[in-house]
């Protein structure tokens, strides 16, 4: 795990001193070492943080035995050691590798390259990965993404220049390149709490979409080509070709996803997990401890506030697996501590409130191990989120009533606050309610007038309906939420849902939230469940294999109960986030009013500028 940078000047020779310069931006991304190499138009630099071959050998940027490439990449090839032994079976392996410096992943990778070619090596990796590799010969720049876009990787183009790095503030360091505000990315910003992908708060500058390679030659000309997508995997002919025998997909679910965790258990630095105690960072962990002699570092963040607490949860999980198990309680004032922080870690607009014990739980981790293992992803794969039974529910219910009696229905349940229907909610349930219950039913009245279900869950999952209306001269760039849509019709409509989220929401907020936070503070984080081989095996699962009596995980936690008791993991879900709104009544009261006033906020706003 590190952070990479570099540009190729189209007018003249590149600067070793302004490479130099960008990587030092994202210094925190890789604190253990940092180098930069030059070459007529070329310049590549990157921050390392030591995992694998943590001796001079597996230090980048790195030239090929062959020479004939130079790479930066930032993330883990977790299946390097298969590729290795067949390159070496290759009969062309002293030719073009001749004999190995060393055991890193990023020599590996690099002789695959010069074996296999681009595309054909991408496809043979299993792993999360943001690569720049430049090839001395043909005089090109290619930049690849993961699959799944666990890793980073930003590029724009401007005055003979085109830059790129894992974070946008290495970007802003080259003299060449605009940072333009672009105001219809800020319209994507209102509907989502975040920028997708290929967009970014600046025009002219993209994120790398998943899946995908560009190749950049020495003329500036741009090819994009893809390597995997979610979408030819649900292509009619790539759909339901799993077990559909229960007790098969289990068994086949767990087989998978055991080899995932063994391969990103590899580590020559410690290695611990995330635990909330649900189902997907529970069944992390006991598939990581049956297979370790050790017990297996776990952390949980915890909060004062019931509703919000699952801290208890985690530590019943973790006791019952044998873990050696750390835990935080957090306070209001530490929670407020984060925030001035927090524009400087993502550097756009991003809304997701759970970015700050995202960041809390990662400097605890942090304190112990190097590497984290993290449950997310589950929700995506298999059906775990609250909306998607309920679109289903709403929509059998609602598509039987006319649109104006919709509507006046919507009026009259939005008339009354979230914070009232919460409390007869708990009034009528005597004492027990979901926190978010009042929020869950005005979202619900706002789709009451969807035509279609597909609209219901834009509906949904939008946080402002009509953007372009709030972003003065803006206008709504097309998305995977809008106009941009993927070729999934031939799944049902709840795994449409599904896979809109996996392909927008989990790369550009859950995975961008884990990946800034943690190597904010030089974590490097893995997620099993995004091996592409655990993608593939989940949706050729069929949908009733993971939604069931109303709800989701079917498959995933029928393997958690061969490790963990049902009862220590059987409770609504709650999500991860923080009790902003009791703090803000309470006592972040004060902070918060501050925010809100018009001296304050200019304030504010000079002083993140002048970070910037």
């Amino acid at each position: 795990m590190c952070g990479i940078v570099g540009f190729l000047n189209f007018e003249g020779v590149a600067s070793f001193e302004t490479v130099t310069s960008m990587a030092d931006k994202i210094a925190h991304r890789g604190p253990d070492s940092h180098a930069a190499w030059s070459e007529g138009p070329i310049a590549l630099a990157h921050r390392r943080l030591a995992i694998i071959d943590l001796s001079p050998a597996g230090a980048q940027p790195m030239v090929s035995n062959c020479e004939r490439f130079v790479v930066v990449y930032n993330g883990e090839i977790y299946n390097y050691i298969d590729i290795r032994a067949d390159i070496e079976a290759d009969p062309y392996f002293s030719e073009v590798v001749g004999e190995w410096r060393g055991h890193s992943d990023t020599e590996v990778m690099l002789a695959a390259f010069g074996l296999w070619g681009v595309k054909s090596t991408l496809q043979r990796m299993v792993g999360m990965f943001a690569i720049a590799l430049w090839d001395r010969r043909e005089r090109a720049l290619y930049l690849a993404r993961d699959r799944a876009g666990e890793k980073p990787l930003y590029f724009g183009k401007s005055n003979g220049v085109l830059a790129f790095g894992s974070e946008l503030k290495a970007l802003r360091e080259h003299p060449a390149m605009k940072t333009e505000i672009d105001r219809n990315a800020l319209a994507l910003y209102m509907r989502h709490n975040y920028i997708p992908a290929p967009y970014t708060i600046y025009r002219g500058v993209s994120k790398l979409t998943p899946g995908t390679y560009v190749r950049i030659d020495a003329g500036g000309q741009i090819r994009e080509e893809t390597y995997w997508s979610l979408q030819d995997n649900l292509k009619p002919e790539g759909v339901r070709r799993g077990p559909t025998a229960e007790k098969d997909a289990v068994d086949g679910l767990e087989s998978v996803l055991s080899q995932a965790i063994r391969q990103q258990m590899v580590s020559d630095v410690p290695l611990g997990a995330f635990l909330s105690g649900g189902v997907d960072s529970s069944t992390v962990v006991a598939l990581m401890q049956a297979q370790s002699s050790n017990s297996v570092r776990t952390f949980s963040i915890g909060f004062n506030e019931d509703s919000y607490n699952e801290a208890h949860f985690a530590k019943a999980v973790a006791k019952h697996l044998g873990t050696d198990h750390t835990e935080l309680y957090v306070t209001p004032n530490e929670a407020m501590a984060v925030i001035p922080k927090l524009p400087a870690i993502y550097d756009e607009p991003f809304s997701d409130s759970s970015q700050i014990p995202t960041f809390l739980v990662s400097q605890l981790a942090r304190s112990r191990v190097t590497v984290s293992l993290s449950g997310d992803a589950g929700d995506e794969l298999f059906g775990g989120y609250s909306r998607y039974t309920m679109a289903q529910s709403m929509w059998a219910q609602i598509a039987r009533v006319p649109g104006p009696l919709r509507a006046a229905a919507a009026r009259l349940i939005t008339a009354i606050s979230p914070q009232t229907w919460t409390a007869l909610h708990k009034m009528i349930r005597r004492g027990t309610s979901e926190r978010a219950f009042g929020d869950r039913l005005h979202k619900g009245a706002n789709v009451l007038g969807s035509e279609t279900i597909d609209g219901l869950y834009r509906g949904l999952v939008s946080h402002w309906d009509d953007p372009a209306d709030v972003v003065f001269g803006s206008r709504e760039p097309p998305t995977y939420l809008t106009d941009r849509r993927p070729d999934i019709s031939v799944l049902d409509p709840i795994e449409q849902m599904m896979a809109l989220d996996f392909l927008s929401y989990l790369t550009d907020d859950i995975l961008t939230k884990v990946d800034r936070a943690a190597m904010a503070v030089s974590l490097e984080t893995r997620v099993p469940m995004l091996d592409h081989r655990v993608i593939e095996y989940a949706w050729s699962l069929p949908l009733s294999l993971k939604l069931r009596d109303g709800r989701g995980k079917w498959v995933l936690r029928e393997v958690l109960d061969r490790y963990v008791p049902r009862e220590l993991i059987e409770r609504p879900k709650v999500g991860f986030g923080v009790p902003i709104d009791n703090w803000l009544r309470g006592p972040l009261r004060e902070w918060a009013s501050d925010l809100l006033d018009e001296k304050g906020s200019s304030r504010r706003a000079s002083s993140i500028l002048h970070q910037s």
